[in-house]
């Protein structure tokens, strides 16, 4: 009975020096994943247009969840005055999820950030500009320098899916199929021909197959050719704009509900999900 009670506690210590280890082991596991954390901030204002307002909760609800399960912090605000050095200088990705700024020391802090080698995705109206209307085109290395896009041109309505088709291999589109089909949107056109620009790699247009595309009731709101890029990047930054944005809406039956929701759609939260960790995990220029 002793040999065996004392076979019993040396193998009981050994357990418990094992767990030990384990423990000790995950412990540092866990603590470099804190250290290896990249941070993301989001901007929005969520004021006006049901469709983008319901498309920033969603975002503001979903990428917390992400976050969590891939190792990132993601932190939101409606203050653009926090756009500024010393705020941003604690994230390593930027994103506007409706609108961009208006004030000038905004601008140029957004500016340097990216000349400095910051990360950033644009979704869908954060590129809006017209002149004429609440946001003019007075802010010219924004649109026409980094974004390459220009002003707005026109849109397609209503909110429809389209086939998307990827034009580049890029981290972004990394396992993703060649052809998918996209979450209801309202899509836009510009007026600046980005494929004219080598600065500008476009990584995801619209398909043939998706024409016409839009259902009026205005004719000039429904497509039926042409070369629609909806997913660029400029080569220059560490940036990703997103046509993609807004829901749709029950606007018709005045109910203004939410219709369809932009990240249930799997494929196109995983372009979203690569863009991320792509530019989260990228060294500064």
């Amino acid at each position: 009975m002793t040999i065996f009670n004392q076979n019993q506690q040396t193998i009981f210590k050994k357990s418990i020096l094992l767990l030990a280890l384990i423990v000790s082991f995950f412990g540092f596991s866990q603590n470099k994943k804190e250290h290896s954390k990249f941070k993301i901030i989001a901007f929005y204002t969520a004021k006006n247009d049901q469709a983008h307002i319901s498309f920033v909760h969603e975002a503001n609800k979903y990428f917390p969840k992400l976050a969590a399960e891939n190792h990132f912090q993601y932190d939101s605000t409606s203050n653009w005055d926090n756009l500024n050095a010393k705020f941003l200088a604690k994230y390593q990705v930027v994103l506007f999820l409706d609108t961009r700024p208006e004030k000038k020391e905004q601008r140029e802090a957004f500016q340097k950030y990216m000349e400095n080698g910051g990360g950033f995705i644009g979704f869908h109206f954060s590129a809006f500009a017209l002149n004429d209307s609440s946001y003019p085109q007075d802010w010219n290395w924004y649109h026409n320098t980094f974004l390459g896009s220009g002003e707005y041109g026109s849109n397609t309505w209503k909110p429809t899916s389209a086939v998307l088709r990827v034009e580049n291999q890029h981290s972004v589109t990394k396992n993703l199929p060649i052809k998918f089909t996209s979450a209801p949107n309202e899509w836009y056109r510009w007026s600046n021909d980005l494929t004219k620009n080598p600065d500008i790699e476009i990584l995801l247009a619209i398909d043939e197959s998706s024409f016409p595309l839009g259902t009026g009731p205005k004719a000039h709101e429904i497509w039926h050719s042409g070369y629609y890029p909806v997913v660029w990047t400029n080569k220059k930054y560490k940036m990703l704009y997103v046509n993609m944005g807004h829901n749709d809406i029950d606007y018709e039956g005045g109910t203004n509900k939410t219709l369809s929701y932009t990240f249930e759609n799997k494929t196109q939260s995983q372009l979203i999900l690569n863009a991320l960790l792509w530019l989260g995990n990228s060294k500064k220029k």
